[in-house]
């Protein structure tokens, strides 16, 4: 049993490691909604000046011209995320469940996909996009993060079917099962939770991505969030009040898919904690 004074340290610590995690997401949130720095620095504290400025947001999602750039995120996200969490089920299902020749060879293979970093890769994979004409496109943003969130995905996949009841795939065998209904009508259902952590961290991440966007694609129509967020900074506004708000925008979409799967997504990582 845990002590009154062991819980109330324990309350301690993790209140303290709470307001050191939520101190810059609030100072970041309280200059969004502060006055506009541009304006005070030019005309002084006038009447106004103080209190909430929720217009800063529509402001920063004028000046930085957002739409666009949220919209192209959206497209890129949902594309990887959905392509991805399928195929990254597929070939956990099978390198978890089934004995294939050469089977640990292809998925260390998998593997190099998470241990070679991006900024080692883009260069060359530029030139190979280009070779193909891809390059500037809606392709050459979501194919390399695609690729990138399988290599995650079956990684992830293939620990939680290897960890699956041998019981409840005999039983469902035994009934006669294909392969292809016991992983979606047994073990996908019982998997919603790490399907679930699946998928938030593959969209947080491509929401997040910003070299492989930079490097593949120019043209203006093409930006994503975090890369209109950078030019937003450097093109439209030198105040800070509405840089704030501009990356409160950019990050909005994260923490509502966050606090959507929340629930799931925690015990998803616990069991994935478990099992490995």
């Amino acid at each position: 049993m845990i002590s009154r004074a062991e819980r109330a340290a324990n309350y301690v610590i993790l209140s303290v490691f709470a307001a050191f995690a939520l101190w810059p997401v609030l100072t970041i949130l309280g200059a969004a909604l502060g006055p506009n720095d541009s304006v005070v620095g030019a005309a002084g504290h006038g009447p106004g000046v103080l209190g909430l400025h929720p217009e800063n947001f529509a402001a920063a999602w004028a000046q930085g011209r957002f739409g666009r750039s949220m919209l192209t995120s959206v497209a890129v996200a949902a594309f990887v995320v959905g392509v991805g969490t399928v195929l990254s089920v597929l070939s956990g299902y099978a390198f978890g469940t089934m004995r294939m020749p050469g089977g640990t060879v292809l998925f260390y293979l998998f593997l190099l996909g998470i241990m070679v970093p991006t900024e080692a890769i883009v260069v060359p994979l530029y030139f190979d996009l280009r070779t193909l004409g891809l390059t500037n496109t809606f392709w050459a943003i979501a194919l390399p993060q695609l690729a990138q969130s399988v290599a995650f995905g079956t990684f992830w996949m293939r620990a939680y079917f290897r960890a699956s009841p041998a019981p409840l795939i005999e039983a469902a065998r035994l009934d006669g099962a294909s392969s292809w209904t016991i992983l979606w009508r047994v073990l996908v259902p019982v998997g919603r939770p790490a399907v679930t952590t699946l998928v938030v961290l593959t969209f947080m991440w491509t929401w997040n991505e910003f070299l492989i966007p930079l490097v593949m694609a120019t043209d203006e129509g093409l930006r994503t969030a975090p890369l209109g967020l950078a030019f937003f900074q450097g093109q439209y506004t030198t105040g800070f009040t509405l840089l704030a708000a501009g990356a409160v925008i950019v990050a909005a979409p994260v923490v509502v898919v966050y606090l959507f799967l929340q629930r799931r997504f925690i015990q998803g990582m616990l069991e994935g904690a478990v099992r490995e």
